[in-house]
């Protein structure tokens, strides 16, 4: 502690004193900080649940309103022409590279056991219950789910949703359900194409490069491969359509105003659905197997 102490002649100096605290200021201060980082968890908690609930409640609107007619079916055709038909390079790009490298990198484990004849049906089983699925989600999620967030955000700053409710619109029956039953058609399909490809990808490295033969690498497939797998990755790709489109709209329906709310809402829709992803992707196959 510091002393200060004045003399007649008007000038000051300091004396450092060392001196014990008193143990109830210490108390006090302590107890302070504890009330403070308490209530700054709590606020957090409140503000993150709410936020969760509001969510809840956007979808599950969204998703009544699918029910309810009249149904744009106009609006859905040129959704799924969006998230589906202009993804469809990316997703064949990204097959065709999963399939190639996970053929490589198999061949190369399987072979320390001596069992590379059990490459396609490896391959097969990667891509259909997690890698198909996965790796699909991810893509679109960042070639459509940031063009949605993005394209939402421009017509809420441009307060073209307030003009559709000025009109007596319902501006998610006309921007939300689409994209959501879009993202639920498109997603499957996009998988099943991604799939196909990564397995033959595959097969031009295992069959082509590295040697195996072709009908061993397609007979033991038929063998290992079931229904269940392919329903595994079916409905992996169903709930994360519902996820990206969900967390997409919301972003950008829900967006801050000018060119740094959109932007911001963007990388938020991204990263959010990109993680809820890969949660969902974990809990999902585990009840599953």
């Amino acid at each position: 502690m510091y002393y200060c102490r004045r003399y007649n002649n008007g000038l000051d100096f300091y004396e450092s004193i060392s001196a014990p605290l008193n143990k109830r200021v210490l108390l006090h201060l302590n107890v302070i900080l504890m009330i403070n980082l308490i209530r700054s968890l709590g606020a957090y908690f409140l503000s993150t649940l709410r936020g969760m609930g509001h969510m809840f409640i956007f979808l599950m609107n969204s998703v009544y309103l699918i029910f309810m007619p009249p149904f744009k079916f106009n609006l859905l055709l040129r959704q799924i022409r969006f998230i589906g038909n202009k993804s469809l390079v990316v997703i064949l790009l990204t097959g065709a590279c999963t399939g190639m490298v996970l053929a490589l990198q198999l061949f190369y484990i399987l072979r320390k056991f001596g069992s590379e004849a059990l490459l396609g049906p490896g391959i097969a089983l990667s891509l259909l219950r997690e890698l198909g699925p996965v790796l699909s989600a991810l893509m679109v999620t960042g070639r459509a789910g940031s063009a949605l967030t993005a394209e939402i955000g421009m017509m809420k700053i441009s307060e073209q949703i307030d003009a559709l409710t000025a009109m007596a619109l319902n501006p998610i029956r006309y921007l939300i359900v689409p994209n959501i039953v879009g993202a639920v058609i498109a997603f499957p399909l996009l998988t099943a194409i991604f799939d196909v490809i990564g397995i033959f990808g595959g097969y031009m490295v295992g069959v082509k490069l590295l040697g195996i033969s072709a009908g061993t690498y397609f007979s033991l497939m038929e063998s290992y491969v079931d229904m269940q797998d392919i329903m595994v990755g079916i409905y992996k790709s169903f709930s994360f359509g519902i996820i990206v489109s969900w967390i997409c709209c919301y972003k950008g329906f829900y967006t801050g105003y000018g060119a740094q709310g959109v932007s911001k809402s963007t990388t938020e829709a991204v990263v959010m659905s990109s993680i809820l992803i890969l949660i969902w992707d974990y809990s999902l196959g585990s009840l599953l197997l």
